[in-house]
């Protein structure tokens, strides 16, 4: 059994590998260099097309998602669909930690779904403000046999588990993630219990339904440090709730 460095180690090299390989096979796209970031890639847009075609979308009223380029696709087809959008604001640092874009309030969906345009025109909320989650699409930089990597921070899967904790998710929603083929590897890892599998894995050619593990049921506290639960408001209350 592998520890949880080794683990560690084994994700960042393959993190730098999937890195190299979009770069180098000139499939990354704008933002460069794809290192250090969720990687916006060729096909974003045919893959956010796929994914619209799944009955998980077609049922979904509510879609929280990354605000990283590759999902960008994923933001105006949900608001164009009449879906409300939740993105959570960078590295949750705000009690008011989500950001809503309401397709009925905004006029232009193009700019008020990139990064810059989001904060401008999104309205910042407090998770009690958010209505139910019927579908999670997060981003990737790397899929293995349904577990997810992402930047190596942790916050998209604490994202989830805070939402686990305000009973605004639940193990019945679907998590989806849009990739390239080329970020799709065949690594055998051990993934963690806060680890979010998908349900869902969507590549510009094809559909993955994985038969993943359960997800996990909220927020592991023993994986937070004081750093973290000073610097994240949120934690803080719901750390007083279970007192």
């Amino acid at each position: 059994m592998t520890s949880e460095t080794d683990d560690d180690a084994e994700k960042e090299a393959i993190r730098g590998r999937v890195w190299d390989d979009l770069e180098e096979s000139a499939t990354a796209r704008f933002p460069f260099p794809p290192h250090g970031r969720i990687p916006n890639f060729a096909g974003a847009k045919e893959a956010t097309e796929r994914l619209a075609d799944q009955p998980e979308w077609e049922e979904a009223t509510t879609i929280k998602t990354n605000p990283d380029a590759p999902q960008l696709p994923v933001r105006r087809r949900a608001l164009r669909d009449g879906k409300t959008v939740y993105m959570a604001v960078p590295r949750l640092r705000d009690e008011r930690c989500f950001l809503e874009l309401d397709p009925d309030v905004l006029e232009d969906y193009d700019e008020a779904t990139t990064v810059s345009g989001s904060a401008k025109h999104g309205v910042q909320v407090g998770p009690d403000a958010l209505a139910p989650i019927d579908l999670i699409v997060a981003g990737s930089v790397a899929v293995a046999d349904g577990g997810r990597i992402g930047k190596g921070e942790g916050y998209s899967d604490l994202e989830y588990a805070i939402c686990r904790e305000l009973d605004l998710v639940d193990e019945t929603t679907p998590v989806a993630t849009t990739v390239h083929e080329r970020q799709l590897v065949d690594d055998d890892l051990e993934f963690d219990a806060h680890d979010v599998p998908m349900d869902l894995v969507i590549t510009p050619e094809r559909t993955i339904r994985p038969d993943g593990d359960a997800p996990p049921g909220g927020i592991d506290w023993r994986l937070l440090d004081e750093k973290r639960l000073t610097e994240i408001p949120v934690l803080s209350r719901l750390q007083k709730r279970q007192s």
